[in-house]
């Protein structure tokens, strides 16, 4: 398992006749394998930006990333993406998805077929492996992006609001899905939510991160997603301190939203 090493990133996009953005400043961190990492926080304070430096997408302007030991400069197997919406291929079966990325890496059917059931059997759709993608639900999309997140064997898994666009009931199955899966793979996670709860419910580790310029602004580490594992979502999100622990970043983002509407006045 590889250890992410985040060492003074910054990331300034240029823009024309205008003021250059100061997207992220300084950010520094280390992440154990086997952590899942919520990242939260107002619009524009770098959540975006800083999963896809992770992924390799874009290049920071400064500092390094390192996964495992090595500079992380472009996309890998080593990573994978789960984005807000499924990203699937429509032209393909809900099997012919996930076997995709083996498949360009050279894997057999006969390799494949096996792991692909496996994998729907994981994420609660065994059967459905012949199915087109437009008879799936939203939820059940996403569920295909996980397995084939999951097909690619990567270290890491980033997540970009990946249940944003479910509804309630859904997306806190999904919640439980993704705890789940977590365990069992004891994959890195690194899951971007505007969802307070579910940023308190899911991380083990979470940052709140802050705008002008994007920073980690507190670090928590917290025993939710441990808790989450043995107990209904409904009782865990209900206890006193779920709650006091919410209402505590709630009101740090709120705080750091009044400063934005003021700036902009």
């Amino acid at each position: 398992m590889k250890e992410l090493k985040v060492s003074s990133v910054g990331m300034v996009y240029n823009v024309p006749k205008s003021d250059d953005v100061i997207a992220l400043n300084d950010v520094s961190f280390e992440l154990e394998a086997g952590r899942l990492l919520t990242l939260l926080g107002p619009s524009g304070c770098g959540k975006t930006t800083l999963l896809n430096i992770l992924a390799g997408f874009l290049a920071p302007t400064s500092g390094t990333v390192e996964l495992g030991g090595q500079q992380i400069t472009k996309p890998g197997p080593d990573r994978g993406m789960v984005f807000q919406q499924g990203a699937l291929f429509e032209w393909l079966s809900v099997e012919q998805n996930i076997a995709f990325g083996p498949k360009m890496n050279g894997a057999s059917k006969s390799e494949t077929k096996p792991m692909v059931e496996e994998l729907l059997h994981t994420v609660g759709l065994a059967g459905f492996g012949d199915k087109q993608i437009y008879e799936l639900s939203g939820g059940m999309q996403q569920r295909v992006a996980l397995a084939r997140c999951l097909a690619n064997d990567p270290d890491v898994i980033l997540m970009d609001e990946p249940l944003g666009a479910l509804d309630a009931l859904t997306r806190e199955k999904m919640q439980g899905l993704i705890l789940k899966l977590w365990q069992e793979t004891g994959k890195t996670v690194i899951l971007v939510t505007h969802s307070v709860e579910e940023a308190l419910y899911l991380g083990d580790r979470l940052f709140v991160m802050a705008p002008r310029p994007g920073r980690i602004e507190r670090d928590y580490n917290l025993p939710f997603a441990e808790i989450g594992l043995k107990v209904e979502p409904r009782e865990l999100k209900a206890s006193p301190d779920f709650i006091e622990r919410r209402e505590e970043i709630l009101s740090l983002i709120w705080e750091m939203e009044e400063q934005i509407m003021g700036h902009g006045s």
